[in-house]
């Protein structure tokens, strides 16, 4: 290891030491508080643009394991640990996380005091960052930080989908005897702005045949499909300049059942006629008190976004407030009451993070039972 610093666009610096791709990097510097999960976290394509660092002190303990990756490669610009794990001790590891991140061009950072920059984030907000020699000036470092585009205003689901469609079969391991039992109930198009390979996994457990398609796809090479059920899919960035999914969007609602995720929610949330805004410091982790406002019932979930709907934004006329966040009181729900379409700010399908909402997936087949019902 080499020794290094972290400067962030308001001048704050720590020291430490780089691990992984030996190389600079920038991005926007987030924090995740899941204690386990990082494999899922490096392969998540929503954290295209970010420097993440991880509240837990020990990542890399169990090493990497193929079948745990959410994605093709990771997007992320570089991860931040207290210790990193020089050696794996789980049954199922097939590299060390050093090697995996040397392997893929990520650059690590470790050896700093990881509570004291997560303080600073959590006061000032989400911050630019520059990951640097330790012998460069701080303010050089600083301006190279306040150089890096924002995030906000910045489309980053063209970066990550992938540029064709293609099929996806595979259930989630442990339920793979039930999703063959019902393999092929619902034709499904998944909307790819950056989506999460579990979400697919749990969309096959519960019955679903899947096209996945790219985040450009028009309302009319989507309907052309004959889809039982639409899903918009998580990604990175800000949702606002994302006008050509907005578009299509709109062009498939009321015309067959929407069950947005993430930035998926968001979309759907702007193609209702609202507005979405940037949090300080975002939610992510797998820790957030969400509830329904249905049930009344508190589930704990995972989340990974920066931005969020204005609940003042949308129309009581055309749209129902569905699920709430307990810590903030941000928006994590809504359901159209004119047509067959909802959404959660969360993770349903988790990876990592905790089960209880995976009644959502049942909640989307049950509407498009509905709606094929209906329609005969």
């Amino acid at each position: 290891m080499t020794q290094a610093q972290l400067v962030l666009e308001d001048g704050r610096a720590f020291t430490g030491q780089r691990f992984g791709a030996l190389t600079d990097t920038e991005g926007e510097v987030v924090f995740n508080t899941s204690m386990t999960g990082y494999q899922e976290i490096l392969g998540d394509p929503s954290y295209a643009g970010q420097i993440v660092v991880m509240t837990y002190p020990m990542i890399g303990n169990y090493g990497i394991a193929a079948e745990d990756f959410e994605s093709r490669q990771p997007f992320l610009k570089g991860l931040i640990v207290k210790e990193p794990s020089r050696i794996a001790s789980n049954w199922r590891k097939q590299r060390t996380l050093d090697d995996y991140l040397e392997a893929h061009g990520v650059p690590g950072f470790c050896d700093l005091d990881t509570r004291a920059l997560v303080r600073h984030l959590r006061t000032h907000g989400s911050k630019r960052g520059v990951i640097g020699d330790a012998a460069t000036p701080v303010e050089q470092l600083a301006e190279r930080a306040r150089a890096v585009p924002s995030m906000a205003g910045c489309d980053l689901a063209q970066a990550v989908t992938q540029s064709e469609p293609y099929r996806w079969s595979e259930a989630s391991p442990r339920l793979g005897a039930l999703a063959n039992a019902d393999r092929g109930r619902f034709k499904v198009v998944a909307l790819d702005y950056g989506i999460k390979w579990n979400i697919l996994r749990r969309l096959v457990d519960v019955g679903c045949e899947l096209q996945v398609v790219p985040a450009r796809s028009s309302a009319e090479d989507i309907l052309s499909l004959n889809p039982d059920g639409i899903v918009l899919s998580n990604g990175p960035g800000d949702p606002e300049p994302v006008d050509y999914a907005v578009s299509a969007i709109r062009g498939l609602i009321g015309r067959v059942p929407i069950f947005g995720i993430c930035l998926g929610h968001q979309l759907l949330g702007i193609a209702a006629g609202g507005h979405t805004y940037k949090l300080k410091f975002g939610h992510r982790g797998g820790n957030h008190p969400v509830m329904d406002l249905s049930t009344r019932r508190v589930e704990i979930t995972s989340h990974n976004h920066g931005f969020a709907v204005d609940p003042d934004s949308l129309s009581d006329r055309d749209v129902e407030l569905t699920h709430i966040n307990l810590n903030d009181q941000t928006l994590e729900g809504l359901r159209l009451k004119g047509a067959p379409a909802f959404s959660v700010q969360y993770h349903p399908e988790a990876a990592p993070g905790p089960h209880d909402a995976h009644y959502l997936f049942g909640r989307f087949t049950a509407m498009m039972r509905e709606w094929r019902e209906g329609e005969r």
